[in-house]
C-alpha cells in the first residue's frame, strides 16, 4: 500500500513532467488547439496527489506506525481528532496537503466556464505554468520528503504529537493558510499565460481568476488571524503576536496579494499598472515558496519552524528561478492602452501610495527575519531583531496606512474631493475621538492616533455604505466590510497592546491578586491525569464589580512523550472590553505562582479579523460595474 502510494507520487512527478513538455511542444510549433493530454495530466496529478493523500490519512487513522512519519507526529494515546491533523504537522506531510490543495484548485478551475471562455493559447500557457508548479511539488515529495518511508523494526509506539499542536486551532489553522496560498496559484500563473499569449480579444486575467483571487486572500487572511488566535489561546504569554519568522512567512505573501488587489482594482478601474498587476499576482504565489523555504529550509530558528530535512536549497532554486521567470515575463508584457498615473492628491494616488506602503511593510519584515542570516556577513554572532524593532517599524507605517484610509473614499478618480461635507463629518470624527480617547487617559501618541483613526474609519464606512444604499455593488459592499474590519483589528491591537496590564504573582489559597478591574482569589489547587499527560490546575475566582463573573482552571501540564518541558493551559473570561487571561506557572505547596493580565478590547481584533475573512465571499460575483458609475464613484 505504501509502496502504491509512493508511486502515485512519482506518478504525480512524470504526469506534471510531460503535460508540461506536451504543452511546450505545441507552443513550439505554433499549435495549442489539442489540450485534451495537458488537462488530462492535471486531472491525473489531483488523482495521484488524492490517493497518496488518503493513504497517509489511512496510516495516521490506524495508528500504523510502519511510516516513519506517523511514529514521528502520533501516539496511541492521541486523540482521534489529532491524529488526523498531524496529516501537515510535520514537513513532508504539510508539503504533500498543500501540494493537494494547489493541485485541487487548479483541478476546480478546469472545470469553470471561465477556462473555456478563455483563448486555447493562453490555456495552454497557463497549464505549462501550473504543471511545472506541479512538478515541483512531485520531485520534492517523491525525492527528499517522501511521507511513505517505512522502518524496521516497527515501534510499539510513536513518539507523540507536539502539545502546542494539540489545540483545536490546529485542525483550520494550517489548512486554511495552504487553501490561501493553493488559491493565488490560479491568478498568478493565469497573469503569466495571457502575458505570454499578448491575447487582447478574451476575458482580462483579473475577471477571468477573480474567485480565486478573493478565496485565495480569505483563506490566507483567516488562516493568519486563526494563527494569532491560536498562539494567544495556546503558547500562554497573553499575546497574539511575536513576529516570529513562521507568522512572518505567511504575513509577507498577505501582503503582496493585499497589494495586488489594490493595483488590480486601478487597472480594472483606469487601465494602469498591467505590468505591476502581473508582477505582484505571481510574486503571490513564488512568497508563498519563499515563506516554504524560511519555515522548512532550516534558515531561521523559529518556535514552530521545521528544522528537518535537506529541501532548502532546492525551494531556494526554484523561488530564484521562478522570480526571473515573472520578471522576465511581466517586462515583455505590454499594454497599448495604458495611461499616465494620476497625482497623489487622486484616489488613484491613495491606492499606489497604499500600495507602497504594503511593499515596504512586506520588506522591512522580510529584512528583519532574514537579518541572523544576513548579520554573519560581518559577524561571527549573528543577531537577532526582537519584536520592538518590529513594533517601532512597522506599527507607524500601518498608522499611516489607516490614514490613508480614512481620507481615500472621499477622493475623486481625477483628484479632488467628491464630497466635501462627508469629508468634514469624518475628519470631525476624527477630531472628537482623539478627546474622547485622552480624557479616557490614552497618552501614547501611535495608541491615541490609530485608535482615533480607526474610530473615524468607522464613522467614514458607515457613510459610505449609507450613500450606496440598498443599490450598492456587492463588490463595494464587500471593500467597505473589509474596511471596517481593519478598522476594528486595529482598534484591538491599539488597545491590547500598549495597555495590557499584567502581574506575576504568587498566591495562596483564599488570598486576592488585582489585576485591572478584576479581582482574583485562588480557590484550590488540584492534580490530576488526562489522557497522556499529568496536570496541575488551579481554580481562580474572577470578580467584576463586586460580582462573581467567572471560575477559571488554567493548567500547567507535562505530557508523557514531552518529560523536558511543561506545557501551560491559558483560560480566559471573554469580554468586549477588558479581557481577563491567566496561566499557571507552577505550584509549590499550598502556593500558586500565576501570570494573569487584563487584555483591553483583544477580542476586537477576532471579532475584526473574522469579518475580514467573511467579508470577499459578497464579492465573488461576476457582474461588472458600470463604466460611468466607476468613474464617478
Amino acid at each position: 500500500m505504501y509502496l502504491a502510494a509512493h508511486t502515485a507520487l512519482l506518478a504525480a512527478l512524470l504526469c506534471a513532467l510531460a503535460g508540461a513538455a506536451v504543452g511546450a511542444a505545441q507552443l513550439w510549433q505554433g499549435k495549442s488547439s489539442d489540450l485534451r493530454w495537458l488537462e488530462r495530466a492535471q486531472i491525473l496529478v489531483s488523482l495521484c496527489l488524492i490517493g497518496a493523500s488518503c493513504v497517509l490519512m489511512y496510516a495516521l487513522v490506524t495508528s500504523d506506525f510502519t511510516l516513519e512519519y506517523v511514529a514521528d507526529y502520533t501516539e496511541r494515546a492521541l486523540p482521534l481528532f489529532y491524529r488526523t491533523t498531524a496529516f501537515w504537522a510535520g514537513q513532508a506531510g504539510s508539503l504533500l496537503f498543500w501540494a493537494l490543495m494547489v493541485s485541487v484548485c487548479g483541478t476546480a478551475f478546469l472545470f469553470t466556464l471561465t477556462y473555456r471562455e478563455l483563448s486555447e493559447q493562453t490555456r495552454c500557457w497557463f497549464l505549462i505554468f501550473f504543471l511545472i508548479i506541479m512538478a515541483f511539488f512531485g520531485l520534492l515529495l517523491s525525492s527528499w520528503n517522501d511521507p511513505f518511508t517505512m522502518q524496521r523494526p516497527v515501534p510499539a509506539d510513536g513518539n507523540g504529537l507536539n502539545p502546542l499542536l494539540q489545540n483545536p486551532g490546529m485542525i483550520f489553522h494550517p489548512p486554511l493558510l495552504f487553501l490561501g496560498y493553493g488559491g493565488f496559484v490560479i491568478p498568478g500563473c493565469l497573469a503569466l499565460a495571457q502575458a505570454m499569449s499578448a491575447r487582447r480579444d478574451e476575458m482580462h486575467w483579473l475577471d477571468a481568476a477573480r474567485p480565486f483571487t478573493l478565496t485565495g486572500w480569505l483563506f490566507l487572511t483567516a488562516g493568519i488571524v486563526l494563527g494569532g488566535w491560536w498562539a494567544y489561546m495556546e503558547l500562554g504569554w497573553g499575546g497574539y503576536w511575536a513576529w516570529d519568522p513562521v507568522e512572518n512567512a505567511s504575513l509577507i505573501p498577505w501582503l503582496i496579494g493585499t497589494a495586488a488587489l489594490h493595483t488590480g482594482i486601478v487597472e480594472q478601474r483606469r487601465g494602469k499598472l498591467h505590468r505591476t498587476n502581473i508582477f505582484l499576482m505571481s510574486l503571490t504565489t513564488v512568497s508563498a515558496f519563499f515563506a516554504t523555504y524560511l519555515v522548512r529550509g532550516n534558515v531561521v530558528n523559529s518556535v514552530h519552524g521545521y528544522g528537518e530535512g535537506n529541501v532548502g536549497p532546492y525551494l531556494l532554486i526554484f523561488v530564484l528561478a521562478f522570480l526571473a521567470l515573472i520578471a522576465f515575463v511581466s517586462l515583455k508584457a505590454s499594454n497599448d492602452r495604458a495611461k499616465d498615473l494620476g497625482g497623489l492628491e487622486s484616489r488613484e494616488g491613495f491606492i499606489i501610495m497604499t500600495v507602497w506602503l504594503l511593499i515596504a511593510l512586506c520588506l522591512v519584515i522580510l529584512t528583519a527575519t532574514l537579518w541572523p542570516v544576513l548579520s554573519r556577513l560581518w559577524t561571527e554572532r549573528p543577531m537577532g531583531l526582537d519584536a520592538n524593532f518590529y513594533n517601532n517599524v512597522c506599527l507607524p507605517l500601518f498608522t499611516v496606512m489607516l490614514a490613508l484610509l480614512l481620507a481615500c473614499p472621499w477622493l475623486k478618480w481625477q483628484g479632488g474631493l467628491r464630497d466635501w461635507k462627508k469629508f468634514l463629518i469624518t475628519l470631525t470624527a476624527f477630531g472628537g475621538a482623539l478627546v474622547v480617547f485622552w480624557q479616557m487617559g490614552i497618552s501614547k501618541a501611535l495608541p491615541l492616533m490609530s485608535a482615533s483613526l480607526c474610530a473615524a474609519i468607522l464613522v467614514s464606512m458607515g457613510l459610505l455604505l449609507a450613500e450606496k444604499g440598498t443599490r450598492a455593488w456587492m463588490p463595494s459592499v464587500a471593500a467597505c466590510i473589509v474596511h471596517i474590519s481593519v478598522a476594528l483589528m486595529a482598534l484591538g491591537i491599539s488597545f491590547s497592546g500598549p495597555y495590557k496590564q499584567e502581574v506575576e504573582v504568587e498566591l495562596t489559597r483564599g488570598q486576592t491578586a488585582q489585576v485591572g478591574p478584576y479581582a482574583v482569589t485562588l480557590s484550590n489547587m488540584y492534580e490530576g491525569r488526562g489522557a497522556n499527560y499529568e496536570y496541575i490546575e488551579a481554580e481562580l475566582q474572577v470578580v467584576k464589580d463586586g460580582k462573581v463573573v467567572d471560575v477559571l482552571l488554567p493548567q500547567r501540564r507535562l505530557y508523557d512523550k514531552w518529560q523536558r518541558s511543561a506545557f501551560s493551559e491559558a483560560t480566559t473570561h471573554p469580554s468586549l472590553g477588558s479581557e481577563f487571561y491567566a496561566t499557571l506557572l507552577g505550584m509549590s505547596g499550598e502556593r500558586a505562582v500565576l501570570r494573569m493580565s487584563a487584555n483591553p478590547l483583544v477580542n476586537w481584533l477576532w471579532i475584526g479579523g473574522a469579518l475580514m475573512s467573511l467579508a470577499p465571499f459578497l464579492a465573488l460575483s461576476r457582474r461588472r460595474r458600470p463604466a460611468a458609475k466607476a468613474e464617478q464613484e
